[in-house]
């Protein structure tokens, strides 16, 4: 098994000298830069498992540094632990907010840094041995999508971890200052609110069973699925709808139904990014169509919003893909078209003449039980 690897960027020679010291005689491959430019170029050549970071140094600051990496598909995925003089809440709250997973004060107790740094590293082989797990699972099922959400998940959870560690630090360290306490327990909080919805999207996905039906009238299901939307996501905006189709029933399953309906109104509503209330407008009608197979209602959702960028397009409904730039999201629609397709339905997404995009969901008039063929 090879040693892990840490880049130490410093740009205090005696700081950067005890570390590796310390380092190296828990059998840990060290390498280092003093400075911002250097950091990067060592990034680049030898791919280190875990960056120790300072934060304070001339020409480009350890955040600087820090976002060029995130920036980067190449390094985004490595973990950072800024080391910090400053032992300001602001200043720690910046760092975890630029994407680090831990953070250091100074003077350094190497003792204290020896288990955090071992701590991350436990989290990147746990990260690699889900990735393989990944590998194994794609060759040996079907379901391309079972690989890219063990490699997702598996990313997504370990970043959550670190942010709901560095904030329970910050509590631990203010633990006379309850004001400061109840703030950073509320990003743990909703760290910990992005695992659960994960694992509760995760769990989505794998349901193989046939899904109990009723016979429901279309536009009571839009109204509740409107309704539950709103109150959910606690929006007032009310949806433009127009349902020709009126009381056309169809064989669906109401919480599904409701929950797709949510996803796609979600996404149509944050694809406007900061814009006021009053200028989200989100468009939703109906049709009937027919195919060989029988009569769909066909279900639109139109915004005019940012649209789906180039860079996403071609991978919108994959696992964890996202344009939003929180951690933990990015399941939504994946979720959505596996609910529909079980359904007997599908989902796709447009860019929408002018700007937006037009989510478009074909749902069958009646359930049809697809016929096995007896063999000969």
């Amino acid at each position: 098994m090879l040693a892990p690897k840490i880049l130490v960027v410093d740009d205090q020679p005696i700081n950067v000298q005890l570390l590796k010291r310390k380092l190296e005689k828990s059998g840990i491959n060290v390498t280092t830069a003093y400075n911002g430019h250097d950091a990067l170029l060592r990034v680049e050549a030898d791919k280190p498992d875990l960056i120790l970071l300072d934060v304070m140094m001339p020409d480009m600051d350890g955040i600087e540094v820090c976002q060029r990496l995130q920036a980067a598909e190449s390094s985004r995925s490595i973990p950072i632990i800024f080391v910090t003089a400053r032992n300001s809440k602001e200043g720690k709250i910046e760092g975890l907010g630029v994407g680090a997973v831990d953070y250091i004060t100074k003077p350094i107790d190497l003792d204290e840094t020896l288990a955090r740094v071992q701590t991350q590293l436990r989290f990147v082989a746990i990260s690699r041995e889900m990735i393989e797990l990944q590998k194994r699972l794609a060759e040996s099922r079907r379901a391309a999508t079972i690989g890219a959400v063990t490699q997702g998940v598996a990313h997504n959870l370990n970043n959550l971890l670190g942010v709901a560690l560095g904030y329970l630090d910050l509590i631990s360290s203010h633990s006379d200052k309850p004001e400061q306490v109840k703030r950073n327990a509320l990003q743990v909080d909703q760290a910990l609110q992005r695992i659960v919805s994960i694992i509760r999207q995760l769990s989505t996905l794998v349901i193989k069973a046939r899904m109990p039906l009723v016979r429901g009238k279309l536009d009571e299901l839009l109204g509740g699925a409107v309704a539950r939307y709103q109150a959910d996501f606690n929006i007032s905006q009310a949806i433009i709808l127009s349902n020709p189709l009126g009381e056309q029933s169809i064989d669906t399953h109401v919480e599904v139904f409701e929950d797709v309906i949510g996803k796609i109104l979600i996404n149509a509503w944050e694809s406007y990014g900061d814009k006021p209330v009053v200028q989200r407008p989100i468009w939703l009608r109906t049709e009937l169509i027919e195919k060989t197979d029988g009569r769909y209602v066909k279900i639109l959702i139109e915004d005019t919003g940012h649209g789906v960028g180039a860079d996403i397009r071609d991978h919108m409904f994959e696992p964890f893909i996202s344009s939003k730039h929180t951690v933990g999201v990015g399941m939504g629609l994946t979720v959505a078209r596996h609910a529909l397709r079980n359904l007997g339905g599908e989902l796709s997404l447009e860019d929408r003449p002018g700007g937006g995009s037009i989510a478009i969901i074909t749902h069958p008039i009646e359930y049809k039980v697809k016929k096995v063929s007896s063999p000969a």
